[in-house]
């Protein structure tokens, strides 16, 4: 699905209130008079190349996605301060922010804002939008825009990450967040059991087994966790497969590629462990939300998930960062990967696209600034150590990964196993959503159904998602 933070706008209620708010800074200085204004109100400054760099001199207010709520009182103080710095170098770029109370991203909005062409000009979405974007025609291309020059460490930014916001070779955003799934665990419930956290399992054997001797200790504790409602379980599932080597869609993106061995395979895996060991939990039909609280309250062993849902049951569910550490997703084949971005709104003007492009860079971009200020958001009492987002390559890698030991606010040796054994990220699906709806059918037919027929559940599921695929 996409980065826990910000997964959660998919599986929230609708967001039934959207507010605008402004923060627009001060513009120290003018440009010359014989400079003519554009019809967006730009005022231009002979830079329309999109290869030349931003004149600092360049007039123009820039409406921005996302600005925290004032309910997040440290990351509204933070975007201030980033605002204020901008605009040293930046004088005259008035930057307003919109802020939505609740989730940054809720699915109809969105939806309905792109067909009404009522984007701001710098606009938040998930890797996965990008189809929907082009659909409607929603984002510039900003290929030509994006290049040392305007992103200094450009070259230090993971290329499998750029390429999920790219197509046909042309680049329609820049990336904020990447995550890919691990195995979350509980460490207290597996020194409880006998267990090593720091060496979480590795392979879908040892997790069965690791499971069955949490669930022995009684009490009600689950020793694995697993969604099958809200499209978390297709999702799940779909992690699972990568996992193991599989696909959910063939390579030519028309056909399901699901119902074969490996997914028989991932199925009777979950069965068993569900029905023969009764290491999974009798409540079963679980979403997004349900694992975290399970396994924050010691009621369960581990999980599927994206690191940051450590920070979220951490400053939401109370919990203490020293009880979770994290390992690679086991099997190690691949892990699905998916994280979040801004675009830049179609037909807006030249400078515009240079000025949204230099303050994604300041922002997000820029080891030591902005988002990666660890030293700053330590300060405010915010999350430090969690191992993503990290997108970053060589140097910058090494000076970020070195920021966040010393600045972090949690024991970031959990996580060592986690860190020390990268997985290759894949793709979510095409039409991920849909066809995570009908996976959810599979899931919930093998954890709440001792006789499940699993051959029938993916062959009917198979027919659904091809159906899903015909209609793209």
């Amino acid at each position: 699905m996409r980065s826990a933070r910000f997964r959660r706008s998919r599986r929230a209620a609708a967001i039934t209130l959207v507010s605008a708010l402004s923060l627009t800074a001060l513009a120290a200085c003018g440009t010359s008079s014989s400079n003519d204004n554009s019809s967006d109100g730009t005022q231009q400054n002979g830079s329309s190349d999109p290869t030349l760099p931003l004149d600092p001199k360049t007039k123009v207010t820039l409406t921005i996605d996302c600005m925290p709520p004032t309910a997040k009182a440290a990351e509204l103080k933070e975007w201030k301060e980033d605002v204020a710095e901008f605009n040293k170098t930046y004088p005259n770029i008035t930057i307003e922010g919109r802020s939505t109370p609740g989730q940054c991203l809720e699915p109809p909005r969105f939806t309905a804002m792109l067909k009404a062409k009522s984007q701001p000009d710098v606009f938040y979405t998930y890797f996965t939008d990008l189809p929907q974007v082009l659909d409607n025609d929603g984002a510039a291309d900003i290929t030509d825009y994006v290049h040392p020059k305007s992103v200094p460490l450009l070259k230090d930014i993971d290329p499998n990450v750029l390429n999920s916001l790219k197509h046909d070779g042309k680049l329609y955003g820049l990336p904020t967040s990447n995550y890919t799934m691990g195995l979350l665990i509980n460490r207290k419930l597996f020194k409880d059991a006998g267990l090593n956290p720091d060496a979480p399992p590795r392979t879908w054997e040892e997790v069965r087994a690791a499971a069955k001797k949490i669930a022995g200790l009684g009490k009600g504790i689950a020793g694995f966790g697993e969604y099958s409602a809200g499209n978390t379980g297709g999702w799940h599932f779909t992690a699972q497969m990568y996992s193991l080597g599989g696909d959910i869609v063939d390579a030519s993106g028309t056909k399901a590629a699901f119902n074969n061995e490996l997914g028989k395979q991932v199925a009777k895996n979950l069965h068993a462990m569900r029905w023969e060991d009764d290491s999974m939990g009798k409540t079963q039909l679980l979403k997004w939300g349900d694992l975290q609280k399970q396994i924050a309250t010691d009621k369960l062993g581990m999980f599927l998930a994206a690191p940051d849902d450590i920070a979220y049951m951490v400053q939401q569910l109370g919990a203490k960062y020293e009880n979770f550490g994290m390992g690679p997703i086991p099997g190690g084949k691949n892990t699905l990967a998916g994280g979040n971005n801004y675009m830049i709104k179609k037909g807006i003007s030249p400078d515009k696209i240079k000025a949204a492009i230099a303050w994604l860079n300041f922002k997000n971009l820029t080891v030591g600034k902005g988002q990666f200020d660890w030293a700053r958001t330590k300060a405010d009492g915010l999350p430090v150590g969690i191992p993503q987002p990290n997108f970053w390559l060589n140097d910058s890698k090494t000076k970020d990964d070195a920021a966040r030991v010393e600045h972090a606010t949690m024991p970031v040796e959990n996580f060592k196993a986690f860190m020390d054994n990268p997985v290759a990220g894949k793709a979510e699906p095409p039409k991920a959503q849909e066809v995570y709806k009908v996976l959810d059918n599979v899931m919930s037919g093998i954890l709440t159904n001792k006789n499940a027929d699993i051959d029938k559940l993916l062959a009917t599921a198979e027919a659904q998602v091809n159906q899903v695929l015909a209609n793209q």
